[in-house]
C-alpha cells in the first residue's frame, strides 16, 4: 500500500461511482467559485460587482466619492469578509464531519457526536456573557482573538478529556470515546443552559441569536483572527488521509497496513477541535454541514480520502454561501439566522439519503 493509496477491496468498490476524482474537484471548485461572486454580488442594498472598481479605488485613497465609500463599505468592508468567513466556517465543519464519519466509519457521524461542538459553544457561551464582567481581565488582552480562542480552548479541553477517559495502556478505544463524548456533550449543554438562565437581558439576546448562527458580524480582524486555525486545519489534514483509508477496513487492518493508528487518531480530534472550535466561535451553532456534505461526495466519488477531504472543504465552504446568500435575501433588508437556513437545505437532503441508502457503514 502507497503512502495514500486506498486498499484493494475498497479500490473495487470506488470504482462503481459515478464521478472520477478530478471531477468532483473542479466540480465543487467551479460551485464555490460560483457561490463566492454570488456571495460578494448579491444583498439587500442593490450594489452589485460592477462597482467593484471604484470600490477598490475607494480603498486604495484615490477616489473621495460619496458613492464610491458607500461601494467600499458594502462590498469590501461586509461582504467580502463575510464571503471569506463563510468559506472557511463551511470548509471547517465539512473536513471535521469527515474525519468523524472516517474514524467511526459511521456516515451519521459529526463532531458533536464526541462533544466538541458542545464543549466549544460552552467556551463560546461563557465568552461571549462573561467577557465584560469577571473574566475582563483575562480576555481583553484577546481582543479579536478572544472567542474564536476561547472555542478553541474549549474544544481542546473537551477532547483532552476524552482521551483521559477513553484512553486505555496507550491505546484510543473508540465506542469509548462515543460514549464519553455523549456524556460530556450533555454535561456542556447543561452548563451552557446555565449561563444563559444567569444572564441579563441583552447577554441572553446575543447568546440566543449566536446560538442560531449567522455571518452577520463578519469584519477583517475576524478573518485575520482564524487565519491561524485556517493553517493549522490545511497543514495537519494530509497528514490523516492515509490513515483514514487504512480505517475503513478497521483499525486492526489499518495498524497491519502499517498505519499508526493512535497518532491519527490524535491528529484526527485535535483537527477536529480546531476546525469545530474555530468555526463555532466565528457563526455560531450550525448543523448538517458536517453530516451531509462528507456524506454526499462519498455518494458521488466513493471513499477515498483523497477526494472526501479536499471535496467536503470546497462542497461545505459553497453550501455555506449558498445559505448565507438565502439569509441576507429571504426576509431583506432583516436577515435569518443561516442556522435556521442550513436546517431547511440539510434536513431534506439528510432524510433523502438516509430512505435512499440507509444508515449502514461508510459507502
Amino acid at each position: 500500500m502507497t503512502s495514500e493509496a486506498l486498499p484493494a477491496r475498497v479500490r473495487e468498490r470506488r470504482s462503481a461511482h459515478r464521478f472520477s476524482t478530478g471531477q468532483l474537484i473542479a466540480g465543487s471548485a467551479v460551485l464555490l467559485a460560483v457561490a463566492a461572486i454570488a456571495s460578494l454580488a448579491l444583498g439587500p442594498t442593490g450594489i452589485t460587482l460592477a462597482s467593484l472598481p471604484r470600490a477598490i479605488s475607494s480603498a486604495l485613497g484615490f477616489s473621495t466619492d460619496s458613492a464610491a465609500a458607500r461601494e467600499q463599505l458594502v462590498l469590501i468592508d461586509i461582504r467580502m469578509p463575510r464571503t471569506l468567513l463563510g468559506m472557511f466556517v463551511g470548509a471547517s465543519l465539512a473536513i471535521a464531519g469527515a474525519i468523524m464519519q472516517g474514524m467511526f466509519r459511521n456516515p451519521l457521524a459529526d463532531p458533536g457526536l464526541i462533544g466538541v461542538s458542545s464543549g466549544a459553544a460552552l467556551a463560546a457561551v461563557a465568552t461571549i456573557a462573561l467577557g465584560n464582567g469577571i473574566a475582563a481581565p483575562i480576555l481583553q488582552p484577546l481582543g479579536v482573538y478572544a472567542l474564536p480562542v476561547a472555542a478553541f480552548v474549549g474544544g481542546i479541553t473537551t477532547t483532552g478529556l476524552l482521551v483521559m477517559i477513553a484512553g486505555r495502556h496507550g491505546q484510543l478505544m473508540v465506542g469509548t470515546l462515543l460514549l464519553a463524548g455523549i456524556a460530556l456533550g450533555a454535561l456542556s449543554g447543561a452548563l451552557t443552559g446555565l449561563i444563559a438562565y444567569a444572564s441579563d437581558d441583552r447577554q441572553l439576546r446575543d447568546l440566543t441569536f449566536w446560538s442560531m448562527g449567522s455571518l452577520g458580524g463578519a469584519t477583517w480582524p475576524k478573518v485575520f483572527a482564524v487565519l491561524p486555525f485556517a493553517i493549522l486545519i490545511t497543514v495537519m489534514t494530509p497528514m490523516l488521509i492515509r490513515g483514514l483509508n487504512g480505517f475503513l477496513l478497521g483499525e486492526a487492518e489499518a495498524y497491519h497496513l502499517g498505519v499508526n493508528v493512535e497518532r491519527t487518531k490524535l491528529i484526527a480530534i485535535v483537527v477536529t477541535a480546531a476546525s469545530v472550535g474555530a468555526a463555532v466561535a466565528m457563526a455560531g451553532i450550525i448543523g448538517f454541514v458536517g453530516i451531509v456534505v462528507p456524506h454526499v461526495v462519498r455518494l458521488l466519488a466513493g471513499p477515498d480520502h483523497r477526494v472526501v477531504l479536499p471535496g467536503s472543504a470546497l462542497l461545505g465552504a459553497a453550501l455555506m454561501l449558498v445559505a448565507d446568500i438565502t439569509a441576507r435575501l429571504v426576509v431583506k433588508p432583516a436577515e435569518l439566522p443561516i442556522g435556521i437556513v442550513m436546517a431547511a437545505i440539510g434536513t431534506p437532503v439528510f432524510l433523502h439519503l438516509v430512505m435512499k441508502r440507509g444508515v449502514g457503514g461508510v459507502e
